[in-house]
């Protein structure tokens, strides 16, 4: 287990990749005796930074939902990440939504759906928690919305002296890899639509890159959010009322540049679109 001094020199590490935009070597490198454990106790060190800095968490990511992602991560399982106000981009409608490149290291697009909750979700351990599944997490739902997660890697990808790819436990670390959230497609209640079958077409400055379902996360996108709530349980976490859930991506991530302009299509739900200045 790493020491608090540990913990707090990583995350500083961290926030300094995040001021300079200058990526970081693997932590897993360093220390190569490193958990997952480790990996979240060093997000959690990083966002409690971020947090005394002024920022506000406004909700939670799940991130390698699907089954080939957590073998070529060699994990069993997703993973997950806190979502910070200044993480947050919200599109007008019928406007193409200005981005600025210079907040990002090395973005890249997922899509995927919001769950908004209006009550908490507590996993079994806390007060009035209990083991949560699907009919929970549609029943704490407000509303579900199309979001765009912005991916990015303050910890470099491939070692710069091995070319190595980094570990899960480096991905956990950096935030599971978050860095924004773009919403402010539809809204709908989640009794509303056939979830799994919820789909969108990802358009990058003009071309299809990505099409995809949400049964692509796990096969029903609420599996992933009753699985955070009650993994979050342990360490006396829940989620709670109007928090954002980003469920987990239903395509490959997309690399971005400065001027590309972007389009997700979710059909009857809207579309989300932006550009990187």
């Amino acid at each position: 287990m790493f020491t608090q001094e540990l913990l707090s020199q990583l995350a500083q590490e961290l926030d300094q990749s995040e001021k300079t935009r200058v990526q970081i070597e693997h932590f897993s490198k360093r220390h190569p005796g490193m958990t997952v454990d480790d990996g979240y106790r060093v997000a959690r060190e990083w966002v409690r930074l971020q947090t005394a800095a002024g920022r506000k968490i406004i909700g939670h990511k799940i991130g390698l939902t699907s089954r080939a992602m957590q073998l070529s991560s060699q994990i069993d399982e997703p993973d997950y990440g806190t979502l910070l106000d200044n993480m947050l981009y919200t599109c007008s409608n019928g406007q193409v939504l200005d981005i600025p490149i210079q907040n990002f290291i090395a973005p890249r697009v997922e899509v995927e759906l919001a769950f908004v909750l209006k009550k908490p979700l507590k996993g079994p351990g806390l007060a009035g928690g209990r083991q949560l599944g699907i009919a929970d997490v549609l029943d704490a739902t407000d509303y579900v919305t199309p979001a765009i997660e912005i991916i990015d890697a303050r910890i470099e990808q491939l070692d710069r002296h091995t070319k190595a790819m980094r570990k899960v436990y480096d991905t956990i670390s950096d935030n599971a890899a978050n860095a924004g959230i773009v919403i402010g497609a539809g809204r709908a209640a989640p009794a509303s639509l056939d979830l799994p079958w919820c789909g969108a077409i990802l358009r990058q400055n003009g071309v299809v890159e990505e099409t995809g379902l949400a049964a692509g996360v796990q096969g029903h996108p609420a599996v992933g959010v009753a699985w955070l709530a009650n993994k979050l349980a342990p360490w006396g976490e829940f989620l709670n009322a109007g928090e954002i859930v980003l469920a987990g991506s239903f395509t490959r991530p997309v690399a971005a540049k400065a001027r590309d302009v972007f389009e997700a299509d979710y059909g009857q739900l809207g579309k989300l679109e932006f550009r990187f200045v």
